[in-house]
């Protein structure tokens, strides 16, 4: 048993959480080593005067985080060799499986053919100052004007000097992170969110908080309770279609998200990457709170996935913070990618794709209707994937296994886990990976599996 013990007079609500975090200094400052058994629940209970509920949930938290691991029969050990969190689909598409595990936009051979004319166009056009400048502010001033033109088209007004181009939204949402969320504070989110919150929370040192959500989104009053109750510094949110359940937040929600941020002067990251892809959606959270929204959108979703661009637009107090994470971490966006996505723009070309992108969802959105027929999901007509809970005698792991082994691969629901809230298995499945033929195929394989008999996965020893 270890020497080192919680200090019962440092915890504050939620219990929980304060626990947890004392644990996870303790094993990030070496006081407690890699291997070292903790406490059990009633021994520490006990001991801190705590319910041995509220020691349970802290045990939970610390393993969510990759910091402890539990054994049945033997105990909890301090695990600080972590193991790298499995992405929700498949790192590579293998043989003849039908894979509806990664989100991505239909594509045909037409957007190969306009994207191989962007290049012939770059060629002959491609400016001195993509090609040889080491300094941003040489290369995007032109980029940032046209920019401001798209996000208007978002919903959202800003200045240039305001609009940052990333690599893409990954690259924009961590560097808005780092901008507003240093090493030790806390991010609050959507008990289920974007997959890459977690590790990325684990890589830069905060903490994140699932908060818990309803049909129209993250819920402003759990907001609002969890920043009198704990140091949030941010809430990070995927209010239009983009964030795994599907949903669409309305405009009075989003007004309340941002009237909190703005009672406890918090930063808002919103990562809406399907900008204008969404018809007839309210405006961006950023609208209603822009001088503490840090904005999140990109072209790889919803024109061709290799236009890897987007732009992070940001209120006045964080652009120093914005320019110098992106420096350090990025440099700068890639400046041959970010001259086609201000042609198309230009041009016309990028809202063209969109619309037919649009069109494309649609279809798709049809398809699944009528295959998952008798089927409780989640979906929008716009959106690229649909979200389906599984019934109460269906483990999601099996499930997901049993898919896979007749040559479907869907994303399991616990990858965008963020609370460590009870659970309700669920699965994620993208509607745009794919042929109509093999969607259609795919999807019939789920039906059958979720009507069928549920049968426990034999395995060979």
């Amino acid at each position: 048993m270890t020497l080192w013990q919680p200090d019962p007079a440092l915890i504050r609500r939620p219990a929980y959480q304060s626990l947890a975090d004392q644990f996870a200094r303790a094993i990030h400052d070496g006081r407690l080593a890699n291997g070292a058994r903790l406490p059990t629940h009633r021994r520490l209970a006990d001991d801190l005067k705590l319910s041995v509920q509220t020691v349970s949930r802290a045990y939970e938290e610390l393993i969510r985080r990759g910091l402890i691991s539990g054994e049945i029969g033997r105990g909890s050990f301090v695990q600080t060799q972590r193991r790298e969190p499995e992405p929700p689909y498949l790192p590579e598409r293998l043989g003849e499986v039908i894979d509806l595990s990664i989100l991505k936009p239909v594509c045909e051979p037409m957007h190969l053919e306009r994207l191989k004319q962007a290049l012939g166009w770059l060629a002959e056009n491609l400016p001195s100052s993509s090609a040889l400048s080491f300094r941003p502010n040489m290369v995007f001033p032109r980029h940032r004007a046209v920019a401001v033109e798209w996000l208007r088209l978002c919903g959202l007004d800003a200045s240039p000097q305001n609009v940052s181009l990333t690599n893409g939204a990954t690259a924009g949402m961590t560097v808005a992170l780092m901008s507003v969320a240093p090493p030790g504070s806390t991010v609050a989110t959507e008990a289920i969110g974007h997959h890459t919150l977690v590790p990325l929370a684990r890589y830069l040192g905060f903490n994140l908080e699932g908060l818990p959500i309803d049909d129209n989104g993250l819920i402003p009053e759990a907001l609002d309770e969890a920043c009198r109750l704990s140091d949030i510094r941010a809430v990070f949110v995927q209010p239009s279609v983009i964030n795994p359940t599907v949903t669409l937040m309305d405009a009075r929600r989003r007004e309340e998200i941002a009237a909190v941020a703005r009672k406890h002067d918090i930063a808002i990251i919103e990562n809406d990457v399907l900008g204008p892809l969404v018809e007839d959606r309210p405006p961006p959270v950023a609208a209603f709170a822009p001088e503490r929204t840090l904005y999140v959108t990109s072209f790889t979703k919803i024109t061709v996935p290799g236009l890897r661009i987007g732009y992070l637009a940001a209120p006045d107090r964080y652009v120093a913070a914005v320019a110098n994470r992106h420096l350090v971490s990025n440099w700068m966006a890639t400046p041959l990618v970010a001259e086609i996505a201000t042609k198309w723009v230009t041009d016309g070309t990028a809202m063209e794709l969109v619309h037919w992108q649009r069109a494309a969802l649609r279809r798709r959105q049809d398809i699944a209707a009528q295959v998952l027929a008798g089927v409780d999901y989640r979906a929008r007509r716009d959106g690229l994937h649909v979200w389906l809970q599984l019934p109460a005698d269906r483990a999601e792991e099996s499930f997901v296994a049993q898919a896979r082994l007749q040559g479907v691969a869907i994303a399991p629901g616990t990858s965008f886990r963020i609370s460590g809230a009870p659970w309700h298995p669920a699965v994620r499945i993208s509607l745009g990976s794919t042929t109509e033929g093999e969607l259609r195929a795919g999807l019939g394989v789920v039906t059958k599996l979720l009507l069928g008999d549920p049968e426990h996965l034999l395995l060979a020893i």
